[in-house]
């Protein structure tokens, strides 16, 4: 169960650390200004995650940079000073790894920020620079400050704050793979590629993975991929499963029939190998996203999305204040600091994800079980499938609408006979199975897990 952070947002731990000119902590985020986040802070609020019962981390990038957003990189090798130090980061993996949770870092390898070093060579030294060929150079001299996006190289998405390495130079390679090596060195669980796709080459990444598994084989990798796309499981462990998001979030705002939905769930289990469905990244958001509570607009439906994800094969994401209902639109308003003052909390929300996070670790058939479609009801709007492992099934029954809903499921095939009494996890009440069909009544945008 992942938790994702953007350190200058989640706590500040130590304020002698802070940018000039910092911004009061909950101050409206905007694409320049920094709150103080760093990892002392994580480090402090560990108890928070903990007690949520995360088993891993996702970090955005923590890197030397200029941004607040840390994906224009200076310095692959050094921690962000407005984080903190090494010290503090390797202080930060052994209190993780002591309490069983792994970090991944974020690796931004298709372009890095004008600071670095290569890059600042070849501002200084024109066709001179022996970093030249580290980068896409169109012309000299190459202008890379004042308005307008860059022509004299190639940039990502034409930002001239992010110049776009030559990944087909062998020194390039190199170095990328070195600071993968590093990192894994030092003990990170893994790396979330950032953009791989603008990185065309699967050879590339191919020996990117076989550098990281040969430091660590259980190391995990996880590719930014927007699409549903096999191509990419060959090199990374997962991918970032918007497919899968656009799926939940449609069933519970009624833009995707029950119908669709159900097809899009097997469909996306169908087009990778099982290891790999097994191993995808699921989240509702990221910081790249509208926050789900904003876009679902109700604590009832992100329950019910929560309860959804959970119950779905892959790896489950809490991206950072989504468990207590933070609000937020397109980057940078979803980026906001974490409120610490639990008056601000919804607190019934972080229980609720609580409570699915611990029944997780508890049923193995919620993770390893092979995922069995049973019904959908297009009028009414509901759907239900099972979480089979051995003799241990877990029945998902969900209503996508406003209106209570009876359902009636078949459930021979669960092994569920006439007469058995199940009961649901997440509220403990009861339902009869009857003949081969269990009965069932859900609220509005409820959501049950029966066992």
């Amino acid at each position: 169960m992942f938790y994702q952070i953007f350190p200058d947002r989640f706590a500040n731990g130590d304020p002698h650390n802070d940018p000039p000119n910092v911004a009061p902590w909950g101050s409206r985020p905007t694409i320049w200004n920094f709150m103080g986040g760093d990892l002392r802070g994580i480090l402090q609020r560990l108890d928070y995650l903990l007690d949520l019962g995360i088993t891993a981390i996702y970090l955005n990038p923590i890197f030397h940079s200029s941004s607040n957003h840390r994906y224009n990189t200076y310095d692959y090798y050094r921690i962000d000073p407005k984080l903190g130090t090494l010290a503090d980061f390797q202080a930060l993996l052994a209190a993780c790894h002591a309490n069983g949770v792994r970090v991944i870092l974020d690796g931004v390898f298709n372009h890095c920020g004008r600071g670095f070093f290569a890059f600042s060579d070849v501002l200084e030294n024109g066709e001179h620079s022996p970093y030249k060929d580290w980068f896409h150079i169109k012309r000299f001299p190459v202008r890379a400050y004042g308005d307008g996006q860059a022509e004299d190289y190639e940039a990502w998405w034409g930002f001239k704050s992010l110049p776009k390495f030559n990944t087909n130079n062998p020194q390039v390679r190199r170095y990328i793979f070195e600071v993968a090596r590093y990192w894994v060195r030092q003990g990170i669980d893994g790396w979330r590629l950032d953009v791989p796709n603008e990185i065309d080459d699967d050879a590339f990444w191919e020996e990117f993975r076989a550098v990281v598994k040969a430091e660590n084989p259980d190391a995990y990798l996880i590719g930014e991929i927007w699409t549903a796309d096999p191509r990419w499981t060959r090199s990374f462990d997962g991918l970032m499963n918007y497919p899968l998001r656009e799926a939940m979030l449609g069933l519970l705002d009624g833009t995707l029939s029950p119908e669709a939905f159900g097809n899009r769930l097997q469909e996306l289990l169908r087009l990778y190998p099982r290891d790999r469905a097994y191993a995808m990244y699921n989240l509702l958001g990221s910081h790249d996203t509208e926050r789900v509570r904003t876009l679902l607009g109700s604590a009832e439906k992100v329950k019910a999305a929560f309860a959804l994800l959970f119950a779905y094969p892959g790896a489950p994401t809490v991206y950072y204040g989504d468990e207590i209902g933070l609000e937020g639109g397109k980057d940078p308003d979803n980026r906001c600091a974490f409120p610490w003052e639990r008056s601000a909390w919804d607190a019934d929300l972080r229980s609720w994800i609580q409570r699915l996070i611990a029944l997780r670790k508890r049923h193995a058939s919620l993770r390893r079980g092979e995922f069995r479609w049973l019904a959908h009801d297009n009028q009414r709007r509901t759907v239900a499938w099972a979480r089979v492992l051995g003799t241990e099934a877990v029945l998902v029954a969900a209503n996508a609408s406003p209106t209570r809903r009876h359902l009636h499921l078949r459930v021979a095939d669960l092994g569920w006979e006439d007469g058995r009494i199940v009961r649901d996890l997440l509220n403990g009440e009861e339902a009869l199975v009857s003949g081969d069909t269990l009965h069932l009544t859900l609220p509005p945008w409820g959501v049950r897990w029966l066992h």
